[in-house]
C-alpha cells in the first residue's frame, strides 16, 4: 500500500503547459532585450545581469535547503533565473555587486520565499527587490551611464534619462525642456541612458511577440496597460504641451518592460481576461498619476505592486461561473 491509485473526476485533459515550460520561455523572450543592453553597456550589463541571476538563484538554493529545510530543490524550475533576469533589468549598468545581492536576497527571500515560494508570493518578487534599492540606495538607483562605453562599469559617464527630463518639463511648466528627449527612433531602438530593460522598446516588443506566439501570456494585459497609457498620455498632452506625447511616454522608462513581462506575472496577475483588463487599465491610470503627479520621475514599478495587492480582490469579483450554474438576468 506504499503507492496509491489516486483517481479524480473527469475530464482528464493533458497540455504541453509547465511551469519549467513557461519560465524558459519569459528567458527566451528576454534574449532580444538582453543582447540590446549588452550593446549599449556592455561590461555593466554582463557584471549586473550575472551577479543579479547568479545570486537569485544561490538565495533560492539556500534558502530552499537550510532555512525552509525541503528536500526538494526548485532551482531548476527556471523561476529564479527569471527573476534574476528582470531585477538585472530594472538596474542601471553601474550598480555595485553588494547592491545587487542585496535586491537579490530581497527579491527572493522576502518577495517570493518568505510566501512559501513559487505559487504562493503576493507581489512580484524582482519589483520587490527593485523597489527596495530604489527606496534605499535612492543615489545609486538614480545614477544613469550614458549607452555606447563598453567597458566602462563603476566609472562610467552618466547622463539624465527621458524620463528625468519629462519631469524637468513638468515641474518647469517649460515645455521647450522637451526638445532635449531623444527622438522616437532613438528611444525605440534604445540609445538612451536607464535601466538594463528600458533602452530597447523594440527588443521588448519582440519578446512580447514571441510569447504571445507561444501562448504564453494573452494580449490582455500589455495591450490593455499600453492603451490606457496612450490615451491619458495623449489627453494631457492636447491640455497641456509641457506633458510629453504619447508616443514618447509609451517609448521612455519600464513602460515597454513593466507591461510586456512584469505585469503579466502569472502568480501576481488575475486569472479571468475581464480581469486582466481591469487590472492593465489600472496599472496604466496609477504609472500616469505617478509620473505625472508624484515625485518619483518613473511609476510603473510602483503601479504595477499597489495592483498585485489588488488582484485577488479582482479575482474574487470577476470569478467565472460555475459549470450548471443558474445566470440571474
Amino acid at each position: 500500500m506504499a503507492k496509491k491509485l489516486i483517481v479524480s473526476l473527469s475530464p482528464h485533459v493533458h497540455g504541453r503547459d509547465s511551469v519549467q515550460r513557461n519560465m524558459y520561455g519569459v528567458c527566451i523572450a528576454l534574449i532580444p532585450a538582453l543582447l540590446t543592453s549588452l550593446y549599449f553597456f556592455g561590461l555593466g550589463a554582463a557584471i549586473v545581469l550575472a551577479t543579479s541571476v547568479a545570486a537569485c538563484v544561490f538565495f533560492e538554493w539556500a534558502i530552499t535547503k537550510y532555512v525552509l529545510k525541503r528536500d526538494r530543490v526548485t532551482i531548476t524550475d527556471g523561476s529564479a533565473i527569471l527573476t534574476g533576469l528582470l531585477l538585472g533589468f530594472n538596474l542601471p549598468s553601474n550598480l555595485p555587486i553588494w547592491i545587487i545581492l542585496i535586491g537579490a536576497l530581497v527579491a527572493i527571500g522576502i518577495g517570493k520565499m518568505t510566501f512559501g515560494g513559487l505559487g504562493c508570493n503576493p507581489f512580484n518578487p524582482a519589483l520587490v527587490g527593485r523597489v527596495f534599492l530604489l527606496v534605499s540606495f535612492p543615489v545609486q538607483m538614480t545614477t544613469w551611464p550614458v549607452p555606447g562605453q563598453m567597458a566602462a562599469y563603476l566609472d562610467a559617464e552618466t547622463g539624465a534619462t527621458p524620463l528625468a527630463v519629462m519631469k524637468e518639463a513638468i515641474k518647469s511648466g517649460d515645455a521647450s525642456v522637451l526638445q532635449r528627449l531623444p527622438d522616437a527612433i532613438d528611444m525605440l531602438v534604445g540609445q538612451t541612458g536607464g535601466c538594463l530593460g528600458e533602452v530597447s522598446a523594440l527588443a521588448l516588443l519582440i519578446g512580447l511577440a514571441y510569447m504571445l506566439a507561444r501562448r504564453i501570456v494573452t494580449w490582455h494585459i500589455p495591450v490593455s496597460i499600453l492603451v490606457t497609457v496612450f490615451v491619458l498620455a495623449g489627453l494631457l498632452h492636447l491640455y497641456n504641451p509641457v506633458y510629453a506625447s504619447p508616443v514618447t511616454v509609451l517609448l521612455t522608462g519600464g513602460m515597454m518592460l513593466g507591461a510586456c513581462f512584469m505585469a503579466t506575472d502569472y502568480v501576481t496577475s488575475p486569472m479571468t481576461a475581464k480581469g486582466q483588463i481591469i487590472y492593465g487599465v489600472a496599472i496604466g491610470l496609477l504609472t500616469v498619476v505617478i509620473r505625472t503627479f508624484g515625485a518619483y520621475p518613473e511609476g510603473m514599478s510602483f503601479a504595477i505592486l499597489i495592483m498585485n495587492a489588488f488582484t485577488p480582490l479582482i479575482n474574487t469579483y470577476c470569478k467565472p461561473k460555475r459549470f450548471g450554474e443558474v445566470v440571474k438576468k
